[in-house]
């Protein structure tokens, strides 16, 4: 019997190895369609996940999500990519002096937050925000993403998910007329929407 449970864990990593080494983390940045193709990219990443995070409502849903952001869950491989690697292309991926909504989406649904697990993340976090002050060349208080502690993940419609591979030219357009690499563009310059190292 002493030998059981060690059996079944073993089993278990043999079976789903992926479960043993994965991780998660919630971000939001605007519109979750975009976070999560442009998050997918990354090389350690399993999936992403759109959803909503952040407030007290149970069952949100697209139409009633008062109080939640829209987030994405990323399930990364923590042997392959990295919680810094991973802050570096999202902050990448939004305007982090924009407090107030994201492009063209506004209010409090669309905030950039970071939802952090513990200490460590948290750390992680902070030093990708200073980081990010330094690259863009204003001063910590300018860059308006907040850090939360993290809460439940509400998964959101299934038509939500892979919505740019399902949706390629809605995406396009939306993504286009919302003014979304426009912006990244002039904001990140060189360095929008990539995985290179901070720039100080």
């Amino acid at each position: 019997m002493k030998y059981f449970l060690p059996l079944i864990i073993l089993l278990s990593i043999l079976i789903n190895p992926l479960n043993t080494i994965a991780e998660e983390l919630i971000l939001a940045g605007g519109c979750f369609w975009c976070l999560e193709h442009d998050l997918e990219s990354l090389k350690g990443i399993n999936f992403v996940e759109s959803g909503y995070s952040g407030g007290v409502l149970q069952n949100p849903t697209y139409e009633n999500h008062d109080g939640h952001q829209e987030v994405v869950l990323v399930n990364y491989d923590s042997e392959l990519v990295s919680v810094p690697e991973i802050l570096r292309l999202y902050l990448r991926n939004i305007d982090p002096l924009d407090g107030n909504g994201q492009f063209c989406d506004r209010g409090d649904s669309y905030r950039p937050v970071i939802f952090f697990k513990d200490s460590i993340e948290e750390s992680d976090a902070k030093n990708a925000l200073i980081s990010a002050s330094y690259e863009l060349r204003v001063p910590l208080e300018k860059i308006s993403v907040e850090l939360k502690s993290k809460g439940k993940f509400w998964l959101a419609e299934e038509y939500h998910q892979d919505f740019a591979k399902r949706n390629e030219l809605k995406y396009k357009f939306y993504r286009f007329s919302c003014g979304r690499d426009q912006k990244l563009d002039k904001l990140w310059r060189d360095n929008a929407r990539s995985t290179n190292l901070w720039s100080e």
